[in-house]
């Protein structure tokens, strides 16, 4: 698509002027911002930007939430000629300090008094930082930071240049290419400082319009956009496609209400990353736990139909009468009351990315009515490289190759892309930009897959992490650890798991518990509990995993290349995983090596054949305080099994 963001914008004000472009919930209220609305804004922000110095090719950061104004600002930044950087607003401080120093960024716009504090407090650190503009003012009354303006004032200040200079944003706007640089992404560095991922407005457009193409999306779809901007995902789907399909997007009043404003809006186009589809599953486990026996038994055997033959209604595979009448009235029952409870009544398409999603999991909202697919792709590649076909779903491919995408396998096993949405190049960093893209185009991904027969991918893990058993009855077997990883977060009690096994003669995984599913499972059993570190080593927690964790192992017994990775010993962790305790990335992905490397003491003792371990870990608290916890932590067997072949 040869066009820009900002010209989009113009587009859709000169066509649909009065059509809500976004929604958002104020005080209980969703206030609908029309595309003339939304351009008129633009323009004052783009005017107030340009006379308080903001230059093209500069880099401005923009911390928040999803507010009608960050994007805004975002569409101003790019009608300058200038660059949008989205930064995770749940990031502390010293996490922004390399980007903003990397970046030389002069411009900051935050959502509230939360973000300029944090700016504040690095501004010694980043002495360039010159104007910092808030939306929110709230507690802001009395600062004196130098720089420091309203968002209200800058559009004040744009207002009234434009008045005067009605066709200064137009002229601007028609100056901004296709190949020049729209925005950049920095990724979660988990092996050393983030990189920034430089994409233009055509890669971002390009794979926008090939995704949309795909799935037929059209300005009808309403989106709920509640996930970080700074994450590509959302960016893409609240932000890209918003612009290439001009549908609506609707941006939740907090964090806290997103559940019940999902329901109020009920989406057509649903994104989340598989753990927002595990913490919905594992809410109405824990329902039904709660419910009476008369509701529970009915929506056990309505989901046992549900799970032999939704998946294949969904496919548009052929079902005997009788079973299509079973899971009819299981729809009038459970499904569907299900579906609207969770929000997802009107949901046409639902994808899931950023990680892989447990087969279990993948087919249970299929199996009730949600059309749930994978896709495939990351940051350097604008998301979009294989999605699912409606009737081509499956738990264990993550699609086919879309429009203007080409695959190949090498050598080692590793997915190579080639696409028109391949990034720029990572900013300042020539030398990562060269491991990554060959001369003649194509991209390391640094996955390990293949394409199976039917033209779909299968992705086994990260290249890297795809490892060996060494020695044991299974010397040699492969070693998947987000696979095993995956199949025990199934379990609506397991939040996190850690598996390690490469190298090693056995596998052992540490667990999180889900402390909400847990403590309520506790609580049905009069069991006391005094915190997550006490109710994570109750002996009966401990069973309750060990059943979960042989579940699996005879589930993986029938998987004759995964027979190997079956858990031979478990502990549950006496804290939760945190990204500020460096333990996950800020897209809430587990980084292995490291927690590997803090838990040394606790690998060790499994490997070992310790029954019990004492270990004490500093964490920091959300205040940016540092303490202790401490636990001596029990360490569990768990009986494999011999592998069997799968049924045919």
């Amino acid at each position: 698509m040869q066009t820009t963001f900002p010209q989009l914008l113009l587009k859709h004000a000169a066509e649909r002027p009065a059509a809500a472009a976004m929604r958002e919930k104020e005080y209980g209220i969703w206030q609908a911002h029309s595309w003339s609305a939304l351009a008129g804004l633009v323009a004052q922000l783009a005017a107030g930007l340009n006379q308080a110095g903001l230059r093209r090719g500069e880099h401005m950061v923009v911390i928040g939430a999803n507010r009608p104004r960050l994007y805004a600002t975002m569409l101003a930044v790019q009608s300058l000629g200038a660059i949008p950087v989205p930064l995770y607003q749940d990031a502390v401080g010293a996490e922004c300090v390399f980007p903003l120093n990397n970046a030389e960024v002069r411009f900051a716009m935050v959502e509230d008094q939360e973000q300029v504090d944090k700016l504040v407090e690095i501004r010694d650190r980043c002495p360039q930082i010159s104007n910092i503009y808030y939306d929110d003012p709230r507690g802001l009354r009395k600062y004196s930071e130098p720089g420091l303006d309203s968002l209200d004032a800058l559009i004040e200040s744009g207002q009234a240049f434009v008045a005067k200079n009605p066709q200064w944003f137009a002229a601007e706007v028609a100056k901004v290419q296709p190949n020049d640089v729209a925005a950049m992404f920095f990724t979660s560095g988990t092996t050393g400082n983030p990189k920034g991922v430089v994409h233009t407005h055509s890669t971002l457009l390009d794979r926008a319009t090939a995704g949309a193409e795909f799935d037929k999306l059209t300005s009808a779809e309403e989106v709920l956009a509640y996930l970080p901007p700074a994450w590509i995902g959302q960016n893409i789907f609240s932000y890209a496609q918003w612009l290439a399909c001009g549908y609506v997007v609707n941006c939740p009043e907090s964090a806290g209400t997103v559940t019940i404003d999902l329901k109020e809006i009920g989406p057509t186009y649903y994104f989340a990353p598989p753990r927002i589809f595990e913490g919905l599953l594992t809410s109405v486990m824990i329902r039904m736990e709660d419910a009476g026996t008369l509701k529970r038994k009915m929506f056990e055997a309505c989901m046992n139909v549900a799970r032999r033959v939704g998946p294949a209604l969904m496919n548009g595979e052929p079902v005997g009468a009788l079973d299509r009448i079973k899971y009819a009235l299981g729809n009038l029952l459970v499904y569907g009351p299900l579906r609207n409870n969770l929000g997802f009544s009107r949901v046409r398409v639902a994808y899931t990315a950023g990680e892989a999603i447990g087969p279990d999991l993948f087919t249970f909202y299929r199996s009730i009515g949600i059309n749930l697919k994978q896709l495939y792709g990351s940051t350097e590649t604008a998301v979009f490289v294989c999605l699912q076909p409606d009737n081509q779903a499956r738990a264990d491919t993550v699609g086919v190759p879309i429009r203007g995408v080409q695959i190949k396998v090498a050598g080692n096993g590793e997915i190579m892309v080639k696409s028109a949405g391949l990034l720029k190049e990572y900013y300042k960093n020539p030398t990562a930009t060269a491991e990554v893209l060959t001369a003649d185009g194509w991209y390391h991904t640094s996955d390990a897959g293949f394409l199976d027969v039917h033209g779909h991918l299968k992705i086994i893990d990260r290249v890297k992490d795809v490892g060996r058993i060494k020695g044991g009855p299974n010397d040699g077997a492969m070693f998947a650890p987000k696979y095993v990883e995956n199949k025990l977060k199934f379990f609506p009690f397991i939040k996190e798991v850690v598996a390690l096994g490469d190298g090693r003669e056995r596998v052992c995984v540490m667990i999180n518990i889900d402390f909400d599913a847990v403590g309520n499972w506790a609580e049905r059993r009069n069991l006391p509990y005094a915190g997550y570190t006490d109710l994570a080593q109750k002996p009966e927690v401990y069973q309750l995993m060990k059943e979960c964790v042989e579940k699996v192992n005879a589930d993986l017994a029938s998987d004759l290349l995964l027979a190997g990775s079956q858990v031979s010993r478990f502990l549950i962790l006496h804290k939760e995983l945190d990204a500020d305790d460096g333990e996950l990335t800020r897209t809430n992905k587990v980084r292995r090596g490291f927690i590997a490397d803090k838990y040394g003491v606790l690998v060790e003792a499994l490997y070992a054949g310790k029954t019990e371990q004492y270990i004490e870990t500093v964490v920091k608290f959300e205040d940016g305080r540092t303490g202790s916890v401490s636990a001596t932590l029990k360490l569990s067997d768990a009986k494999t099994f011999s592998p069997v072949k799968a049924a045919a």
